[in-house]
């Protein structure tokens, strides 16, 4: 269980860096199963690799854009072929003027143990609510 712990733990870590450096859409892609689901917030479900990776192909074309997550939490079942991963998130871009924009959020993933590596099976994430002008 701890070196399934481990080796998860580093798949994501490895992600987050690929997604936020690398910005390599192969490298990005490969973390999500083939048939995985991602649903972003207010949007309809985005299924499987191709479109998964035309989803991040056109978030990469987003001026400014940038993200990055870190998993505080993750949970594995006792068979380690199924984890589960919940989280917080950043996700940064110009606006139409230029502005810089920061949606702070929270996440969950799911993974499955395929060919012996996690892949990401479900990847689903909400914005924070807005500051309360009265806070």
């Amino acid at each position: 269980m701890d070196r399934a712990r481990d080796e998860l733990e580093r798949a994501d870590e490895a992600w987050c860096a690929a997604a936020a450096a690398a910005r390599d859409v192969e490298q990005i892609v490969s973390f999500w199963a083939d048939d995985a689901i991602v649903i972003p917030p207010g949007q309809t479900p985005i299924i499987g690799k191709n479109a998964i990776r035309n989803y991040v192909i056109d978030s990469l074309k987003i001026p400014g854009f940038s993200i990055e997550w870190k998993t505080t939490r993750f949970a594995i079942a006792r068979d380690c072929d199924l984890a589960y991963g919940v989280g917080t998130n950043q996700v940064s871009f110009n606006d139409e003027k230029g502005n810089r924009v920061t949606l702070r959020g929270k996440a969950v993933t799911i993974w499955r143990m395929e060919d012996k590596a996690w892949k990401c099976v479900v990847d689903i994430w909400n914005d924070d609510p807005a500051p309360s002008e009265h806070a």
